[in-house]
């Protein structure tokens, strides 16, 4: 599994989640409840990965509609 995004906006991981559902990539969201525990104090970040040989795939989906991947 590999990092794709990194956020402390829900909205911005849900639509992410959406997006890659569309091109039909999985993907796993760490630290949600702890996330929205601490609002947006951008302590606790949501994290979302994805298998390294969907990365490039849902990379390019997250940069086309305006999303900040990780390195």
């Amino acid at each position: 599994m590999k990092e794709l995004l990194r956020t402390s906006d829900p909205t911005v991981a849900a639509f992410a989640k959406a997006l890659l559902a569309g091109e039909d990539i999985m993907c796993f969201e760490l630290d949600v409840n702890i996330s929205n525990l601490y609002g947006g104090l951008d302590v606790f970040p949501i994290r979302m990965m994805v298998r390294e040989d969907d990365y490039a795939r849902a990379s390019i989906a997250m940069r086309d509609n305006g999303i900040e991947v990780s390195p």
